[in-house]
């Protein structure tokens, strides 16, 4: 076999329309490469923003898409030792990754753990990770501490909240759905404010006291992203990684939280963003392996817990792009290759 399938972008656009499947040749990998038997990639909203020109890069197109991957590795480059044909791994910060077989660095591919399913290795890198970054590296939520989040539910939101009962750190969760408080509360939140009957600023007044909150972080941007930045206490700290409430803007200027300047000039607060793909790229090399094995290990001891992905085929890639972005989903569609 010569060739393989891939989903494809040709041009920027709406990804329903502009994504479609294309055989190519399968790649052959160079001196420190190893190539990779793909078996699950995860179809995230970052995905689709890239295709809709509204993401941190632009793509030259034509662009496959995709930022995580499982698989089995089935043919080594020159001078890639210790790794062995036949072994199951997941790429790290290798982009294209919807498609039947990709090429990446040895340097940049992580045996997957003995009896770690697909569905959770496939999703390690991008969500879990980010919240355990965001939670130490960046903010350093401390045992006791209060931590705001918005977008609860998500899935970078339901690690927080794992996070937290590990730590020992409380979650005051923000979601804009009342049926969603229920389980906020049953996966180990906190406390939950919902913001489609509850102002979010006296809330948090109300559940974290005198004290108030200090640290927060938000995946939504706009309105929302600035009410938790004005409901911080003086030398409070928000980092924005997601504008999760511009899904469908593709004008890159309409992508705005307006913050209130006498809250952030007057209380000294500080309103910074948080990149994952900058973070791989920007990172020292040691810093981020030991932060990637802390994810590792706390999602292989069952502290943090991976929600199950729902298999799709690639052939049937346009039904996994709609329910990347339909409300309540349920698990993350992953895009599964049979070989």
């Amino acid at each position: 076999m010569t060739t393989m399938q891939s989903v494809v972008a040709d041009t920027l656009g709406e990804p329903s329309e502009v994504l479609h499947l294309q055989t190519r040749p399968i790649p052959e990998p160079g001196p420190g490469e190893v190539r990779i038997r793909v078996t699950a990639v995860p179809v995230h909203a970052s995905d689709l923003h890239t295709i809709r020109g509204r993401y941190g890069f632009t793509p030259q197109f034509p662009e496959v898409p995709g930022i995580e991957s499982v698989g089995v590795i089935d043919e080594l480059g020159s001078g890639t030792d210790g790794l062995t044909v036949g072994q199951r791994v997941i790429t790290i910060g290798v982009t294209g990754t919807w498609q039947e077989y990709v090429v990446a660095d040895a340097e940049s591919v992580l045996a997957v753990p003995a009896g770690m399913s697909d569905s959770t290795a496939a999703q390690i890198l991008a969500n879990p990770l980010t919240a355990v970054i965001l939670t130490g590296d960046e903010l350093d939520v401390r045992p006791g501490e209060w931590l705001l989040q918005t977008a609860a539910g998500s899935t970078v939101g339901q690690s927080v909240i794992q996070l937290g009962a590990h730590v020992g750190f409380k979650t005051l969760n923000v979601v804009r759905r009342r049926s969603a408080v229920a389980d906020i509360l049953a996966l180990g939140g906190t406390a939950v404010i919902c913001t489609e009957d509850e102002d979010l600023r006296d809330r948090v007044t109300d559940i974290a006291g005198h004290d108030g909150v200090s640290k927060a972080i938000d995946c939504v941007g706009g309105q929302v992203g600035a009410d938790v930045s004005r409901a911080l206490v003086p030398h409070g700290e928000l980092i924005v990684f997601g504008a999760l409430s511009t899904h469908r803007q593709t004008d890159p200027d309409k992508l705005t939280i307006p913050i209130f300047a006498r809250s952030l000039i007057y209380e000294t607060k500080t309103v910074r963003g948080f990149w994952l793909l900058r973070w791989f790229t920007e990172t020292p090399k040691d810093r981020m392996a030991a932060t990637i094995a802390r994810t590792l290990q706390l999602v292989d001891s069952g502290a943090l817990r991976v929600p199950e992905g729902q298999p799709i085929p690639v052939g049937k890639f346009s039904e996994a792009v709609y329910l990347a972005e339909a409300p309540a989903h349920g698990g993350k569609p992953l895009l599964v290759f049979e070989h």
